[in-house]
Order: structure tokens, then sequence, then C-alpha cells
């Protein structure tokens, strides 16, 4: 069957650096149909040709364009007029009468949604219910419940749900997709994944670098919208949610959906910093409280997991640069007879820079002493898969063009997700929860050590 891509937004960021060159990969493995064709979307007076200069000097890591220029076209629209939209709706005919998928990528800011769902449908280009035809677009999905829920209201007057695709990229992620092979391939882990044998979960998404030029985005959402209500409650429902009837979507999603609907939050735990420097960046407000650090401590209210804490911590300007899941079961049964400083089991999922996972053991020193020691069994999989890791676009486009929605996220997820973060947002401020300005990471972790006991500095 053949696949034409649509691409609104086609000469911003999204689409330069990550739209095209996962495109471009997908087609050079033979993982898109070769008769695959691309429209580019774009309000700027360009023809293909002068597209293809406009990209070539914007890309940050060059690559041969040879192949894309053979499946590549640029289109000016203006997303308003209906009539554009009518004339690409012919040109789209005029390629295939076969039956053909048909995906159109929303890579613009949500202020242009309307006009854009409404003119595909309008122009027939999108038919609500015609499944070979989807829309796709771009977290944020709102700033909060209320704006969430009129974006999907939107959506739904002129597409069914099962036509639109939802993506947090951070779903496409290798190590993110392992999480589940992990819980259930291995029956070491498939029977201690709960409250008797599992002692806390610890969620970290850190970045090292500032906001730079983000501003009109970040000083709107911060730390909790931008981080907290995507990628830390998909990694935390992921790790928390029942086995699933099947693995398909919509079993997966039911389960996350549990999860989310059984969270919870202690608000005294809640820290929510700034980095100094903050007010002095391009365009940030002198008296902005946007917070650039979250920390908090939630548990989800399952029998699998009453009573276990899970951590969850994301901020910018910190150490450095790092995603993972840890993992820290409880102290063996047979730990006070052994007279001996025994550690803890700790399973790592990282995410990034590297995607691997590492389980800690006590394992005895070689000699004639009784000691011990913690060891680390450590399987790196990007090191081992040099050139073969796919990038998380890579993978969401070839499940879009699949039709499998295992990766995106469905709107029960976000309704619940945004229900979390609204009760968050209110009890910083009926609660007066002070915005802590920091220097650097370590005087955030000393907080969270004095408030919670809990370690990590050395994560």
């Amino acid at each position: 069957m053949k696949t034409i891509i649509t691409i609104f937004g086609s000469t911003g960021d999204l689409t330069i650096r990550k739209l095209l060159p996962a495109i471009n990969h997908l087609l050079e493995e033979n993982l898109l149909p070769d008769n695959t064709k691309i429209f580019a979307i774009g309000r700027r007076d360009y023809n293909t040709e002068k597209y293809f200069e406009f990209i070539s000097n914007n890309l940050q890591t060059k690559y041969d364009l040879s192949r894309l220029r053979r499946h590549v076209e640029y289109f000016k629209l203006d997303v308003d007029n209906l009539k554009d939209y009518q004339i690409l709706n012919t040109m789209i005919s005029g390629i295939s009468k076969e039956p053909t998928r048909r995906i159109f990528y929303l890579a613009v800011g949500p202020d242009l949604l309307k006009d854009i769902a409404e003119n595909l449908s309008k122009s027939n280009l999108v038919i609500k219910g015609d499944t070979q035809a989807s829309v796709t677009f771009e977290k944020p999905f709102g700033e909060d419940l209320n704006s969430a829920t009129e974006i999907n209201n939107l959506l739904w007057q002129y597409f069914d749900e099962s036509q639109i695709y939802r993506i947090d990229h951070y779903l496409g992620k290798e190590m993110i997709q392992n999480i589940l092979t992990v819980r259930f391939a291995n029956k070491i882990f498939e029977n201690s994944w709960n409250n008797h044998a599992v002692k806390s979960i610890r969620l970290l998404v850190k970045e090292n670098e500032p906001i730079f030029s983000r501003a009109g985005y970040y000083d709107k959402s911060g730390a909790l919208k931008d981080m907290v209500q995507s990628h830390l409650l998909q990694m935390l429902a992921l790790v928390g949610m029942e086995v699933p009837l099947s693995y398909q979507s919509e079993d997966l999603k039911n389960e996350k959906v549990e999860v989310l609907k059984k969270l919870r939050y202690d608000s005294k735990s809640l820290i929510i910093g700034q980095y100094e420097g903050y007010l002095d960046e391009l365009n940030i407000p002198s008296d902005s409280k946007t917070e650039t650090f979250v920390f908090l401590k939630a548990f989800v209210d399952t029998p699998r997991f009453k009573g276990v804490p899970f951590y969850l911590l994301t901020g910018k300007a910190l150490e450095k640069k790092e995603s993972l899941i840890e993992i820290e079961f409880e102290e063996s049964s047979q730990q006070q007879k052994w007279h001996l400083p025994l550690q803890n089991n700790i399973l790592t999922i990282q995410i990034a820079p590297l995607d691997g996972i590492s389980l800690r053991l006590n394992s005895k020193v070689p000699g004639l002493k009784d000691e011990v020691e913690q060891v680390e069994l450590d399987y790196c999989i990007s090191c081992d898969h040099v050139g073969n890791m796919p990038e998380a676009y890579e993978k969401l486009i070839l499940d879009m063009n699949g039709h499998h929605k295992s990766l995106f996220t469905g709107w029960d997820e976000i309704l619940n997700s945004w229900k979390f973060i609204d009760q968050v947002k209110t009890d910083i401020e009926r609660k007066n929860i002070p915005l802590t300005i920091y220097k650097s990471s370590k005087e955030l972790y000393d907080l969270i050590l004095e408030r919670e006991g809990v370690h990590f500095e050395n994560i």
C-alpha cells in the first residue's frame, strides 16, 4: 500500500531535525514503501528546490539528502485558506486511485490546530471514520485539564479517536519500549514486581542545560507541565501497571489509565525550584515564578504497589543529562544473620543518554576474609548495537504507518494525568509551596535528603 505523509510546519525545527532524518532512514532501510510520497507544507514562498536549500542550510547533522529529494515535494499553503487544502486534496488524489495510507503530521503550535483540523475535514483530506487517513500532533496536549479537553473536543468534531495519534516522543525511546519486556519476559522480575519485594521506585529525567530560546513556551509551562505530565507519568504508568490482557494498544492503554486513576502524592514532599539565572534568560519576565525543577513522592493505590513510594524528579540546569528508572528492592530476609553491610538490590533501566539495564547484587569479595561487595551486572544496549539504535521518531512513524497505537497517548491517559497535575498546581497555590532558587543540584539533593531521607546525589 502506498504511503503519503503530509507535514504541516515543514520549515520548523522538529521537521528538519527529527522527522525528515527519521523518514530518510526508514526509506534507506526499506521500512517505508519505495513509492512513499512526502508533502512538505509551509507558508514560505518556496518551490521544492528552494526548500531543500533551506533544509541543507539548517541541518545540525549533515546527511545525504538525495534519497529524500525523490520523495519530497514542497507545497505552499495558508492554514486558514480552504482552497489551498482543496488543491492539495486534488494532488494527493491524483497520485493513487488505490487504497493509500495518508498521514497528516501537524508539526505546528497548538494555536494552529483548530484551523488545520477544520480545513482538513472540510476539504475531505480526512474523512471522519476513514482509518486510512490519520492526524498526528505533538505535546503539549493543552496547558491544563480544561484546555486539553477543549483541544480534544475540537478534534473529535472532525476525527474519530482511532484517527488521532498524539505523540509523546519519549514513548518511542528504546528503553521505554523495553520496560514491558523486562517486566513480563523475565521470571525473576515477574514474581517480584510488587510491594512485597519492591521498597521504592525512582523516576528521573534530568537535563544539564538551561531553557535556551524556549522562553515563549517554557515560561507558560514549567517543569511540572512540560515533563511530569507527559514523560514521567508515562514512565510511572508503565512501571506500575497490571499485566494487560494483551499487548495491543487498547489493553495497554486501559492498564496505564488504571494506574493514573489510582495515583496520589504527598504534598509535604513537594519541592519546586528555579535555577539561578532563569530570570536573566531572554524574554523571561523579571517576576516569573515558573519552576524549572520538581520533586515529589507519589503512591499508586493498587494491590500490587500500595504503600510503595514512587519518587519523581525532573529539572533543568542540573549536574548532568540523564533519564532513568531505579527500582530498589527490599532488604533480604536473611540480612541480619550475615552481620555484614549488605546493600539492597537495585534494578536500573537507563533511558538516556545511553540505553541499558543493570542489576546490583551482593557478592563475596574474593579472598580469605568474609567481606561482601556490591557488583553490577550491566548491559549497555546502545553500546552493543552501535549504528542499529533507532531514533524515537523512526519507531513512531513506522507504527503510525502500520496503525499501531501502543506508543501513542490516548485521551483517557491525558485526562487523568492532567487531573493529577492540576491538583499539584492547586496545592502549590493554596499551600504556598516555596520556590527554591538553586545554584547547583547538590542544594536540591540535600533538601530531598533532609525531607525524605532519600539519596539522589549519586544516582
